[in-house]
């Protein structure tokens, strides 16, 4: 049995009970970074072996699904946030499946959508394209493309780069484009910014350091109602 469980995005007191008891419980717990999660687990006063699992290396999937068809049970967490959005896990889920395995996914917290949440920009569709590849080039049809779609696009960015893909957005759609800013969700630090990428811009380059993990969403200019524009005493 694999059971996916999301962990804090930042306070930890955000974990939930199920969580908790999922991680008692379970046989071992996968981890993308062994030391992140034994300070989750000594917080909560809880002693279970830990394996890291490597999306990236073979090896490290093939063992992970020998200890679930061997008959253990166990818990999938990333760093932070919920596993396999934008976050090692989905390689492992997949090949688990291939061979019989049962999967439960734990609702829990999210960054995108705590993100969109307090954003107040949408309650419907959105697009998530979690981070962009590193290539200019392709980040910018990524955007260009989601874009098209008329709804607001997620990102996720580190420090590092944050103000090279807001530029990035303010070459590919326009400087007026309107952009949230969300940083440090959940943490002491919490930050939300609002306005025009062009301003962001400015705001972020006047800080001596940039730091935080960030969630941008990028909105659409505000459009008139085409009738209320051509009435100037409409009925509602």
């Amino acid at each position: 049995m694999l059971y996916i469980v999301p962990t804090p995005i930042g306070n930890l007191q955000d974990i939930t009970l199920r969580a908790l008891e999922v991680l008692k419980s379970a046989d071992v717990i996968l981890c993308e970074d062994t030391r992140r999660t034994q300070i989750l687990l000594s917080h909560f006063a809880l002693a279970k072996p830990t394996i890291r699992y490597n999306e990236n290396e073979d090896r490290s999937v093939r063992r992970c699904v020998e200890i679930l068809v061997s008959g253990k049970t166990a818990a999938l967490v990333s760093d932070c946030g919920t596993p396999c959005i934008s976050d090692p896990g989905w390689k492992l889920v997949k090949e688990a499946l291939a061979a019989g395995v049962k999967i439960s996914s734990l609702p829990g917290p999210s960054a995108v959508a705590c993100a969109l949440a307090g954003a107040g920009i949408t309650g419907g569709a959105f697009s998530f394209l979690g981070f962009l590849p590193r290539k200019p080039g392709k980040a910018a049809k990524l955007i260009a493309q989601a874009y098209g779609l008329n709804v607001p696009v997620v990102l996720y960015e580190s420090p590092y780069r944050v103000l090279k893909m807001l530029e990035l957005i303010s070459k590919t759609l326009g400087e007026d484009t309107p952009v949230v800013i969300a940083r440090e969700l959940s943490k002491v630090y919490e930050e939300w910014l609002r306005g025009r990428v062009s301003e962001l811009i400015q705001v972020l380059s006047a800080r001596p350091k940039v730091q935080g993990e960030f969630v941008l969403i990028i909105d659409r200019p505000a459009v008139k109602n085409q009738e209320e524009e051509d009435d100037p005493n409409p009925c509602f």
